[in-house]
């Protein structure tokens, strides 16, 4: 686990969560994931802060669910999808695309509900093919 205080909830409890809960921690946990990789990298200050709201950006979420879409169980697939598809009743922040606000809301269901699990390993595993790939700062 990310913190050891946490206890992992049972799966089938944290299905039943409210999507948008499991987003807002979601949204929480890959930015402390995306600030340890950056700090990692030997980046100052300016750069880690940059690349750190590029990387939680809503638009750069979308693309990293997309990219991750063939990689994703059937499980996670329909967390995504339920993500995905929250945002019936909830309006969309402004400056920011439906489409991508959407699919980014996704991507944090999938990281909030793997944290709540006890599944960090898998963010780890999900974040490394996204994040691998990119060029340091």
């Amino acid at each position: 686990m990310l913190f050891e205080m946490f206890k992992p909830v049972a799966e089938k409890d944290a299905g039943m969560m409210n999507v948008l809960q499991l987003a807002y921690i979601g949204d929480a946990i890959w930015e402390v994931f995306v600030r340890n990789d950056l700090i990692r990298k030997g980046l100052n200050v300016h750069h880690m802060h940059s690349e750190c709201i590029r990387r939680v950006s809503a638009r750069a979420q979308a693309g990293f669910i997309q990219e991750l879409e063939e990689l994703l169980s059937p499980e996670e697939a329909e967390l995504v999808r339920r993500g995905r598809n929250a945002h019936t009743h909830h309006p969309v922040p402004k400056n920011q695309h439906p489409e991508d606000y959407a699919l980014a809301t996704g991507f944090e269901t999938l990281i909030g509900y793997l944290h709540l699990t006890g599944k960090d390993e898998r963010i780890a595993e999900l974040a490394g093919k996204i994040l691998g790939g990119e060029e340091n700062g």
